[in-house]
């Protein structure tokens, strides 16, 4: 005698695709994807995209004193850092939302509080090349409520082997 439990054959006008459990969030057993039943039916429609948080602001405009900096030769191992003086030229608050290094070797610090029309403002990066060589270039890539969102400052070096 076999104690295993008793299999449950299937009728053949059963299937997956009528099970509850597999239906869509609308119930609707066309929705049903042919090639993952579990998931809805995919549609040629792409996604929004989630605003980014300065595109729903009021825009202002900056005017950075200089958009790139050369600190020449220097060696490996090294700390450097430059400050980018920029003056809110706009007639609304100018908020930066985030500064990104192109790597971790370029860290900018910017201001988290809005600056007032015709004010000033800095925002200081540090270059710390490690064991680079040879000709580098950074970026340091500012979002804000500006026109366009998207402000690029660059930074240079020629990098020696440290002795």
């Amino acid at each position: 005698m076999d104690d295993r439990p008793a299999r449950r054959d299937y009728n053949a006008s059963e299937s997956i695709a009528t099970s509850p459990s597999v239906t869509t969030n609308t119930g609707n057993v066309n929705d049903l994807n042919p090639i993952n039943p579990m998931s809805p039916t995919p549609t040629n429609e792409p996604a929004p995209a989630a605003p980014v948080l300065s595109e729903t602001r009021a825009k202002t405009s900056v005017q950075f004193a200089e958009n790139s900096h050369n600190f020449g030769k220097i060696k490996q191992d090294s700390k450097h850092t430059k400050t980018f003086k920029f003056t809110n030229t706009g007639k609304e608050p100018l908020i930066i939302e985030n500064a990104t290094g192109s790597c971790g070797c370029t860290v900018p610090q910017f201001p988290k509080e809005p600056i007032k029309p015709g004010a000033t403002g800095e925002i200081v990066v540090e270059y710390s090349p490690g064991k680079q060589q040879g000709a580098q270039t950074k970026t340091v890539t500012i979002t804000a409520n500006t026109d366009p969102i998207i402000t690029t400052l660059n930074i240079s070096a020629d990098v020696e082997v440290a002795q």
